[in-house]
């Protein structure tokens, strides 16, 4: 039985070679040699043209326009050779029976477009991930380098599930089974790994806005240090009493990030006192030198500080001293901070007065009945 069968279809096969021989005479075939010939000529002159574009490209700062170039070139001269035999199949008549020829040729012609296509899309996938390698390496992060040649891989793994997916349907097989399938799976997939696709989220979102870098002084809700690792998953943060905390990244993207190194200056607060026996003069005169001293401070920022007699308070006279230091490094500010204080101390001494200090009065009443 299976000999009859191949004895069968040899027999088909023959015929159909038998009838496309018959389907074109003479004419036609010098026609299609006349196409094919113009066709390669055309994709010659099409690769020397692209080629010769490098020539400009290396002129530019960038070698990014020349590796596009080289990798697009033989694609597009592709299209060209594709084009010609799209038109061969469409001038020409072909058998019907027992298959139809064009229809069949057709199919074969839109499936090598697609893969042409996609193959130039993952050569300059490729292209412009290097190119952005190049540049997340300079960064600080180590988070975006590890990024970079993911997302990279699941561009061309999107882009070969495209291809596979319209080359079954070209061939006429239903894909709705296997579209249900990954959706099944990739439901099951997601719930799996929420949490991992949570950190992988908050990667992204590191990576776009940046609210940190490696150095940076930062507190994350209650976590409070300096950043010194950002990976694929956490944010290392070493505290101030030296233990390191690892900070999941979709913890970090959901509460709000404070970054004290991004403060173009620190500001000081603080309320001075003196006694209730400054007189009204005294005060004013108080006011007046403490805030010529801030205006003249080299180290003080000019753009905004405030000297203000504020309060009468239970046990002194209170005056608002409140200003930024230029320098933003913790043991500079202490230091800066501590030099301020003491040239208030100095000046209210100069002055003849004092700082008040809690004091309490207490009159007694006495009884002569």
């Amino acid at each position: 039985m299976e000999l009859f069968t191949r004895f069968d279809l040899q027999t088909q096969y023959e015929v159909l070679f038998q009838r496309v021989i018959s389907f074109f005479s003479q004419q036609n075939w010098i026609a299609i040699f006349i196409i094919l010939v113009f066709t390669v000529a055309i994709e010659r002159i099409t690769f020397f043209i692209i080629s010769r574009l490098t020539k400009l490209t290396t002129k530019t700062k960038t070698n990014l326009d020349d590796r596009v170039i080289a990798k697009c070139t033989r694609p597009i001269s592709n299209y060209v050779l594709l084009l010609g035999f799209f038109v061969i199949i469409h001038l020409f008549r072909f058998p019907l029976e027992p298959i139809d020829v064009k229809k069949a040729l057709v199919t074969t012609i839109k499936i090598l477009f697609v893969l042409n296509t996609i193959w130039l899309l993952v050569r300059l996938t490729s292209v412009l991930g290097d190119y952005f390698f190049s540049k997340v390496v300079k960064t600080n992060s180590r988070l975006d380098d590890q990024l970079v040649p993911i997302f990279v891989k699941s561009i061309k793994i999107f882009l070969y599930i495209l291809c596979a997916v319209y080359i079954i349907q070209a061939l006429g097989y239903s894909i709705s089974g296997v579209v249900a399938g990954l959706g099944i799976g990739g439901l099951a997939v997601a719930m799996a790994a929420k949490d991992t696709l949570a950190n992988l989220f908050g990667s992204i979102m590191l990576i776009s806005d940046r609210p940190f870098r490696v150095g940076d002084w930062i507190k994350v809700g209650t976590n409070e240090g300096i950043v010194e690792q950002i990976g694929f998953r956490s944010t290392r943060i070493r505290t101030f009493e030296k233990t390191l905390i690892s900070v999941p990244n979709s913890l970090i993207a959901n509460d709000s990030i404070n970054n004290f190194s991004k403060m173009p200056a620190r500001r000081v607060k603080l309320s001075v006192g003196v006694t209730y026996d400054t007189s009204a003069n005294q005060m004013e005169s108080l006011v007046n030198r403490l805030r010529d001293f801030l205006k003249n401070h080299p180290e003080v920022n000019q753009d905004f500080f405030l000297v203000d007699f504020t309060d009468f308070g239970a046990s002194s006279l209170d005056i608002l001293v409140y200003y930024f230091t230029k320098t933003t490094d913790w043991a500079n500010h202490l230091q800066l901070r501590q030099d301020i204080n003491l040239s208030i101390m100095r000046i209210i001494e100069e002055m003849g007065l004092s700082i008040a200090f809690p004091t309490q009065t207490v009159h007694v009443k006495s009884d002569r009945g």
